[in-house]
């Protein structure tokens, strides 16, 4: 009698971001080599509420290194705990948890390989701790706010595209003597306004751990001017807000992962400079640009890194925990530690000194 094959699932949850199917790749392969089935759930918790897995193979898996997104899809809205079901033309929420683990045990899932940002990895962690669900974590955003590692897969991505568009926007800057903004996402946190920054020449960096003063970014721009340059090149974070202010909501979205949606604090900086000072000034938003596309070397890395991690930690019976980067190794950190507060940049950290040493204003 042939023996039982051990049996695992992948999904992706939260926003898309470059990397996601290097590490589907590497997770399906890593199971593939040592004999095991791995099943994909489409959509995130969506499929594993609706019981909608599909069985991986090689073939599943062949040439997507370079694709941004991912395969299986995804979604920022569909928390189990509290599901949103639409009746009468309302949205009803309920509490889809023991629907999980019956489909879970339904396909002989042993456990749950989860890659995601905080949001995803908050509800990974719960399902682990309510619900016994067996559950590694791999740590995914953009914005580079997980505590617990040194690096999230997709950060390098989102810092390169910033990075390239501030290239850019230099050369239309000096043509016009114009102050451009490029707004730039993060979050709460001001990872990819400071990286990009740094990498893109920029004059001005705004980020949300250092409230600034509008007086001070307009000294800068000044400064400026009297050294003989008719232009500045400012990066805001989208969380970026000024001293004794709030930041700027964009819209609010019920059900989400992320409720608020922040955005439009670099039109209203720039409306403000050009107000005070009567010079030209401009605002980019960068946007999703950021999130789509093919993924850096570094960022493919990265993921395959995480990816083979992660099928490891599920190999070895190691779970409950996350993969996390660590002096450039990988190791596995407590998921219930991994989805606690995210990680803001630290003002007294060597890469803001950098900047300010080289004359880049932080707005305070």
């Amino acid at each position: 009698m042939a023996e039982k094959k051990r049996r695992f699932a992948v999904l992706t949850g939260g926003g898309d971001c470059p990397g996601l199917n290097a590490v589907i790749s590497a997770v399906v392969k890593t199971f593939l080599q040592n004999g095991c089935e791995i099943y994909g759930v489409p959509n995130g918790f969506n499929g594993l509420v609706n019981g909608h897995l599909i069985p991986m193979d090689f073939a599943s898996v062949s040439g997507i290194l370079p694709r941004g997104g991912t395969i299986l899809g995804t979604t920022n809205r569909d928390n189990p705990f509290k599901f949103a079901v639409e009746e009468n033309g309302e949205l009803v929420y309920y509490d889809m948890r023991d629907r999980v683990v019956e489909n879970l045990q339904k396909y002989d899932i042993e456990a749950l390989v989860v890659i995601g940002g905080d949001g995803s990895l908050n509800i990974g962690a719960k399902l682990a701790r309510e619900c016994g669900v067996k559950v590694v974590g791999v740590p995914k955003t953009i914005d580079n706010d997980l505590p617990c590692t040194e690096r999230t897969f997709g950060f390098d991505t989102a810092m390169a595209m910033a990075t390239e568009a501030l290239d850019r926007l230099h050369t239309t800057a000096e043509s016009h003597h114009r102050v451009m903004a490029l707004e730039v996402m993060g979050r709460y946190a001001g990872w990819i306004a400071l990286h990009s920054g740094i990498a893109g020449g920029a004059d001005v960096i705004l980020i949300p751990e250092i409230p600034y003063n509008v007086d001070s970014v307009i000294k800068k721009i000044y400064e400026r001017k009297a050294a003989g340059k008719n232009f500045s090149i400012i990066v805001v974070a989208e969380g970026a807000k000024p001293v004794g202010g709030e930041m700027t909501v964009a819209r609010r979205v019920e059900g989400s992962f992320e409720p608020i949606r922040l955005g439009g604090v670099g039109e209203k900086l720039v409306r403000e400079i050009e107000e005070k000072t009567g010079i030209e000034s401009r605002c980019t938003v960068l946007g999703y640009l950021q999130r789509g596309g093919s993924p850096t070397p570094f960022d493919r890395v990265l993921s395959i890194r995480y990816g083979v991690a992660a099928a490891e930690a599920c190999l070895r019976g190691e779970y409950n925990v996350m993969v996390s980067l660590f002096h450039d190794k990988i190791v596995t950190v407590y998921i219930q530690k991994a989805a606690s507060t995210p990680r803001a940049v630290p003002v007294d950290s060597e890469i803001i000194s950098t900047g300010r040493q080289i004359g880049i204003c932080f707005g305070d």
